[in-house]
This record gives structure tokens, C-alpha cells and sequence, in this order.
């Protein structure tokens, strides 16, 4: 599966629970060539929002779900809730595949980097070269990378889970200080980075 889709709801204040009950059912609907991912609240950035990432077979199961919940009344059953809803098509880096489904957190860093016009190519030829060494024993997994294909472009997605904020800061540190990370030449495609620090919901695969 290399087709995503990231949702980001931003809410109203002390409604996220409740919405995460609903999205439990609505998400739970079978919807041919869709997967759910990952579904997650916000901790430490941005506050009260939710993201849910699902995977496609191909672009017309990608196209064909966006079509029915954009026509659809209340399609995620939180419309009471909202105040913003982000929709984001993503394509899993060529030589990554996603963690399987499972406990790897409970915490879970999205960074979403802008790159200069030019900078995907030489993004993905130095993760393709470093994401082994920033993976490989003593440090910590990535749950994967994806490319934006729609919106501001180009920028990139990455997605970490980790056991703690203590290991977070241990491994992100470490890395750096041995040379792990991040990939070379990475820094000169950058002009933008944002993070968010997600806790997962009850129902995400992603635990």
C-alpha cells in the first residue's frame, strides 16, 4: 500500500473525547479499497485536533472515499464538533514500509517539513541512505515517510513513535551526536518544519 490520506480535525474545546467515540463507529465502516491506520489526539503542539491516517489500494478507492464523505451528511459524525477539517494525500517514500499494526508508542511525533522547489529528490536519497542507521539497534523505528502530492508542495511527512518523551529526547539526541542523523545534504532543502505530538486512541492500530 503506498496511497495515504491524512485527516486533521480541529475542534472545539473539551470535545475530543466525545468526538473519538463517534469516529470509533464511523471509522469501524467498511469502505472498500480503505484502511485505517492510525487515529490519534493531539498532546503537545497544536491542541485539539485529531488525525487519522488511512491507506488505499489504489487512487480510485483514494478518490471514490474522498468523493462519498465530502457528499455525505456528517460523514465522521463530529460535524457538532468541528471548527476545521484538513484533508492531505500522501505516497509512502519508494523504499520504506510502515511499521505493522501494534503497540510502538503511545507517543507518536508527526513532522511535516515544506522543502525548497527542488528538495524532494535529494530528501529521499539521504533518508534512503541514514533511515537504516537511524533505525538499526540503539536508536528508535520510524512508523514510516510519505511525500505530499497535493496542497503546499513539495513537503514530506515522518512519522516516530515512541515509548516516552525521556527516550524521545535520549534517541534524537544520540543521533545527532553520532552522526546518525539527520540524512546529508537534508538541512538546504528545508524552509519550513512543524511537529506535533499525538497520544493514540483506544481504536487506532497504532498503539
Amino acid at each position: 500500500m503506498r496511497l495515504y490520506e491524512l485527516i486533521t480535525f480541529t475542534l472545539r474545546v473539551r470535545t475530543p473525547a466525545e468526538a473519538l467515540k463517534r469516529l470509533r463507529e464511523t471509522l469501524a465502516e467498511v469502505r472498500d479499497g480503505c484502511m485505517l491506520m492510525g487515529c490519534w489526539s493531539s498532546e503537545i503542539g497544536p491542541l485539539n485536533q485529531i488525525a487519522v491516517l488511512r491507506g488505499f489500494r489504489d487512487e480510485t478507492a483514494r478518490q471514490a472515499e474522498r468523493e462519498r464523505f465530502l457528499q455525505a451528511p456528517d460523514a465522521f459524525g463530529i460535524e457538532a464538533f468541528m471548527l476545521d477539517m484538513k484533508v492531505e494525500n500522501y505516497t509512502l517514500f519508494p523504499f520504506l514500509e510502515p511499521l505493522a499494526p501494534g503497540h510502538h508508542g503511545p507517543f507518536y511525533e508527526l513532522r511535516e517539513y515544506n522543502l525548497i522547489p527542488s528538495g524532494l529528490a535529494p530528501t529521499m536519497a539521504g533518508w534512503e541512505k541514514a533511515v537504516s542507521s537511524r533505525t538499526g539497534a540503539g536508536y528508535s523505528a520510524v512508523y514510516a515517510a510519505f511525500f505530499a502530492t497535493d496542497g503546499r508542495t513539495p513537503r514530506y511527512l515522518h512519522i516516530w513513535p515512541y515509548a516516552t518523551q525521556e527516550q524521545r529526547l535520549d534517541v534524537r539526541s544520540r543521533a545527532v551526536a553520532d552522526g546518525v542523523w539527520p540524512p546529508e545534504n537534508s538541512g538546504p532543502q528545508l524552509r519550513e518544519m512543524h511537529s506535533t505530538l499525538y497520544l493514540p486512541a483506544a481504536f487506532s492500530p497504532l498503539q
